[in-house]
């Protein structure tokens, strides 16, 4: 399983191809229940590819710390939050909360992520 772990493209294209998909999901004007149903897949790639990053860089990087940690943390709270935003539109709810909380959430990790040793270093 080292095409996982070996470089952080696959996950970057999992997330990317996740983002396009909340973003179609979230701005449609109907249910698109095929569009969620494939990003609810791609959550579960985004998970997996992002797991077998953390436990094969977690501990070759010694100066970033809990950074990778905090990164697992407020990655799995932007997927949880790109679901509370479709369901909660799907019922007809509020969501204006969350799409705030999604932005914040979404920025921090993007930094955690691309602020350390491995991917793109700026």
């Amino acid at each position: 399983m080292d095409f996982l772990s070996s470089t952080t493209h696959l996950h970057i294209t999992t997330w990317v191809v996740a983002l396009i998909l909340f973003l179609i999901a979230a701005f449609s004007s109907k249910k698109l229940t095929a569009v969620h149903m494939i990003l609810r897949v791609m959550y579960i790639l985004v998970i997996v590819t992002g797991g077998a990053l953390f436990l094969e860089w977690r501990d070759k990087i010694v100066e970033s710390g809990m950074n990778y940690d905090m990164k697992v943390l407020f990655g799995i709270l932007v997927i949880g939050f790109m679901e509370m935003i479709l369901v909660r539109k799907n019922k007809g709810k509020s969501v204006n909360m969350f799409w705030v909380l999604f932005g914040i959430v979404l920025l921090v990790t993007l930094y955690l992520g691309l602020s350390m040793g491995i991917g793109v270093n700026f």
